[in-house]
């Protein structure tokens, strides 16, 4: 039997790659043959993610509630995928810096663009009495949404502003305490920590406090000042950062901030959110004022940060 030339360079090639190796080729070619051809389902495990909703209410939009949060974890996985890539790249070109931004921001996009479905996807009556059986989980409890934001900035900048002068130069340990998101997690009426906030320190504190000392020349904001000193920063660089800023700061919480309003607000006292987290105060741009690229805005666009969002979309 001749085989195709072809067939013939792909044998000597797998010859050669299993003898260095130092594996013997035709027991892989002996699998092959008794191996069975790949499905879509199998590939993917579709059996397995679709049985991963398991609702606690027999609400039918529960599912939808679930549902929908799963898929903005897997969208943060692909987030976080693109920013260890970069974080990590051995020798990171402003190329790859860009195009790594671009996936990130499509990812948020997405995300965005989506969110109508936990806006108008669901019966508020049903939402209402649904969510009290999820006491005390939250959507805070993000921990890939964290990891996101101390890779795309340095730790300082994740710190409530009215503590960033003073620990500005406090080791992270430090900063840490003071994170904006802390002060969204605090009983309305008491101020102490709500459960959800203490359940997300004890799973989550020492793992934030690691990647922001492992990304303390790393993070995006650190990269963007390294390419600039090189005079690489370039237009379109700078065009994806601020996108990234507007995406991750500006429009996906203020589609919360939407959806909170049509489920949560109701007169004359507003509904607390699930787990306690201060919603009013937590979600709106304008008070955190956090902005991973302060240096890349005009003071005009800082002191006006997501003012734009809230003219055109809620109002």
């Amino acid at each position: 039997m001749h085989f195709h030339p072809e067939i013939e360079d792909r044998l000597a090639r797998l010859q050669e790659k299993y003898e260095a190796m130092g594996q013997d080729m035709t027991s892989y070619l002996d699998g092959l043959l008794h191996a069975d051809f790949l499905t879509y389902w199998d590939y993917i495990h579709l059996d397995t993610l679709l049985s991963l909703q398991s609702p606690k209410t027999p609400f039918p939009d529960e599912e939808i509630f679930i549902i929908y949060h799963q898929i903005t974890e897997l969208y943060f996985k692909l987030a976080l995928h693109e920013c260890r890539q970069i974080a990590e790249a051995q020798s990171l070109t402003v190329d790859f810096f860009t195009a790594r931004l671009k996936r990130i921001n499509r990812y948020f996009g997405a995300l965005t663009q989506s969110f109508e479905i936990m806006v108008d996807g669901m019966e508020k009556e049903q939402f209402l009495k649904f969510r009290m059986s999820l006491l005390p989980a939250s959507g805070f409890q993000s921990g890939q949404y964290r990891m996101i934001e101390i890779y795309a900035t340095d730790f300082i900048n994740l710190v409530d502003k009215d503590k960033r002068q003073e620990l500005s130069k406090a080791p992270i340990e430090g900063q840490f305490e003071y994170l904006y998101w802390k002060f969204g997690a605090t009983e309305l009426s008491t101020g102490k920590k709500t459960l959800t906030l203490k359940q997300f320190e004890k799973k989550y504190s020492k793992a934030f406090i690691e990647l922001g000392k492992a990304s303390v020349n790393h993070n995006f904001n650190a990269l963007a000042r390294q390419f600039e000193a090189a005079g690489q920063l370039t237009p379109e660089l700078k065009l994806e950062l601020k996108q990234l800023d507007v995406n991750v700061n500006i429009n996906w919480p203020l589609s919360h901030y939407k959806s909170a309003v049509r489920y949560l607000n109701r007169e004359p006292e507003e509904i607390k959110a699930t787990g306690g987290t201060n919603w009013q105060k937590y979600l709106p741009p304008r008070f955190q004022k956090r902005i991973f690229y302060p240096s890349l805005w005009t003071a005009d666009e800082v002191d006006n940060w997501g003012k734009a969002w809230v003219e055109s979309v809620l109002v």
